[in-house]
């Protein structure tokens, strides 16, 4: 259509020329001048009969659906500011559902650019400038004549299944998935990276390195001193022969993108290294990966260049597989508060919270923040990422000399869930090292170093002679709630919410804790449920404070002879999960009146009668007739009045 229009427009064809030199990569096509040229064609809308103005435009991408668009100036945004800088008509249909209007209608603001009325408030909604609401999805207007009428009122999505599907009817076209792929610039003019593996001959042009010459491996001994690539000075690696005439030729000194490197590194993590091949059978037999942990940026960048790459690999038969990884976690970042200070040339200084003394009033209240340094004030600019930038980093290294790695590990896993973002707290970090030290006390009671009970293997024949059925009520159902706790972590570790496995932990420790003597006299039964949840709780914190487990698995475990890391994983017992009694929640109307415990195999009327009967639902329901009663057994009784 542009060739057809500029046969004997030769300003429209030099415009072309202009067009064709310029850069056809989106992100520069997103900054660059929106310039065009009306070709005085008009094309036909198929199914509205209107006619349409075409226009050339540097912005328009070729390898783009067919390199013709039709653009709608009012929902795009650079197809807005094009309209606006050549005087086109902008016209709405599409209002967007967030605006909440009854009726909508297209009209001429005041500044002359179109402009949206709410028939119900008279608000007008000006065109004069690109929002970013425009883009909303909502309902069909302004599509009002013809066959086209139909689609006012239709939302967005319902409109496009409809015009697909007149068009087909019209044999004028139908559904198709268009894939947007962006080129992928590899190289980069830098000295440390895989070199790439071309020749530049004069006569041949680019040439492959042969086979039987890779690797291409760099020179040492080169020294950056900041003036560019050194591997350009570099006449031993640059000057070469040409693998296809013999002449003389030079190396091609751009290295690789990193991403190159990491994209398949961990298929080659999986082979046993051999210098043959990249990979080899063991590749296959350990891919694809399992799980897969990153940063958000990862989830965008590296994992689509992996997937690419696996991809790749597989069509050239180096592997079978297709997907690299099985399952991914998205892990969130972590955050601290920024200080920071505006000097006298303008520029601001920032300073690490470490290094900043918070002031408050005699009620607690902060009112301020000090630098220790020179006692002076700083500007607190509130929670964000932590970052070399921001100066608002932690130094592990300080926090595992004070507390030990074990707690920085149990902090950042507690603090929040994997994939959420996670704000740094001192005084958080001091109360995980506070749990971790009520641990370390549960493995140095006295009871650990009686005779009849002071090696594993002793705790071992105790626990597996034990009759579990001679517990106390107490004790039965102290051990009924801890592996009920232990059931719900082992779930929660396969959902990976490290955090609430740490809180079952924390429930386990304080229910040891909390345990008064023998209970009924019966002190056999006691320690018994005191070796085996200690030895449980050890096994279950393994993966997350590993160091202070492991110490303490050689002092309380349970027969064991091997590490931590290599005993056997805790389940829960079956029959320590049925409870004798259970609670239940009662509701009155819905609302929440009064919890009641009773039998686990009580009947449902039992049940009904002991929820009618508790003191709090009375005073509810005293002197008005009860319609119904709902047990959900196990959970819950609902009375409706």
């Amino acid at each position: 259509l542009a060739t057809h229009a500029a046969r004997n427009n030769p300003a429209l064809a030099t415009f072309i020329d202009e067009c064709k030199r310029g850069s056809v990569m989106e992100a520069d096509m997103a900054t660059m001048e929106k310039k065009g040229m009306d070709t005085k064609l008009f094309v036909t809308h198929p199914l509205s009969g209107e006619k349409i103005p075409v226009w050339v435009g540097n912005y328009v991408l070729m390898g783009y659906g067919e390199g013709a668009v039709m653009a709608v100036p009012a929902h795009d945004e650079r197809d807005f500011h094009f309209a606006k800088q050549y005087g086109l008509q902008i016209k709405p249909v599409i209002a967007s559902s967030e605006w909440h209007w009854l009726e909508v209608r297209a009209i001429t603001g005041p500044t002359g650019a179109p402009a949206l009325q709410d028939n119900k408030t008279g608000q007008m909604i000006e065109w004069s400038e690109w929002k970013e609401e425009f883009a909303h999805w909502g309902v069909c207007v302004n599509s009002g004549s013809g066959a086209y009428w139909k689609l006012n009122g239709e939302s967005y999505q319902s409109a496009v299944e409809n015009i697909a599907d007149s068009l087909k009817a019209k044999g004028l076209g139908d559904k198709q998935v268009q894939w947007r792929l962006r080129d992928w610039g590899v190289s980069r003019q830098r000295y440390w990276g895989c070199p790439i593996p071309i020749i530049h001959c004069a006569q041949c042009g680019a040439v492959p390195v042969p086979d039987k010459d890779l690797p291409v491996v760099l020179p040492e001994d080169c020294v950056p001193d900041g003036s560019g690539n050194p591997l350009h000075k570099r006449a031993d690696f640059v000057n070469c022969q040409c693998p296809k005439c013999g002449k003389a030729a030079q190396r091609e000194t751009d290295t690789l993108d990193t991403f190159v490197d990491s994209s398949w590194y961990y298929a080659r993590f999986a082979s046993t290294f051999s210098n043959a091949a990249m990979v080899d059978a063991e590749t296959d037999y350990w891919m694809p990966v399992d799980q897969y942990i990153g940063g958000i940026e990862h989830a965008i960048l590296h994992l689509l260049y992996s997937r690419f790459w696996s991809k790749v690999m597989r069509d050239m038969k180096l592997v079978s597989h297709g997907e690299p990884f099985k399952r991914l976690l998205t892990q969130g970042m972590v955050l601290n508060e920024i200080f920071s200070r505006k000097l006298d040339t303008g520029r601001i200084q920032y300073f690490n919270p470490a290094d900043v003394e918070l002031k408050q009033d005699a009620k607690g209240n902060r009112v301020g923040a000090l630098l220790k340094r020179d006692g002076q004030p700083v500007e607190s600019g509130g929670i964000g990422t932590m970052s070399k930038s921001k100066n608002n980093g932690i130094d592990p290294q300080a926090l595992i000399e004070k507390y030990g790695a074990d707690t920085a590990r149990l902090f950042t896993m507690f603090a929040a869930p994997p994939e959420m973002t996670l704000e740094w707290s001192d005084e958080a970090v001091a109360g995980a090292h506070r749990f971790l030290k009520r641990v370390w006390e549960l493995g140095n009671k006295p009871e650990y170093r009686a005779p009849e009970f002071d090696t594993g293997q002793k705790r071992k024949t105790f626990i597996d002679k034990f009759d579990w059925s001679s517990l106390a009520p107490e004790q039965r159902k102290r051990r009924g709630e801890i592996h009920a706790l232990l059931e719900q972590a082992n779930r929660d570790f396969t959902k990976v919410q490290f955090n609430t496995v740490i809180a079952a932990c924390m429930k386990m420790v304080n229910t040891l804790h909390q345990a008064s003597g023998p209970g009924d006299g019966n002190r056999h039964g006691e320690l018994a449920v005191f070796f085996e949840t200690v030895d449980m709780l050890t096994r279950l914190l393994a993966p997350i404070v590993p160091h202070i487990c492991h110490a303490l698995w050689r002092r309380v475990g349970i027969g064991n002879t091997e590490a931590v890391i290599d005993a056997t994983w805790p389940h829960p017992d079956s029959v320590a999960l049925v409870r004798d009694v259970i609670e239940m929640v009662v509701q009155v109307n819905g609302k929440l009146r009064a919890r009641v415990s009773v039998p686990a195999v009580a009947a449902e009327q039992q049940v009904r009668d002991m929820a009618l009967a508790d003191e709090s639902v009375q005073r509810h329901v005293a002197g008005k007739v009860v319609k119904k009663v709902i047990v959900v057994p196990g959970k819950l009784v609902n009375i409706v009045l």
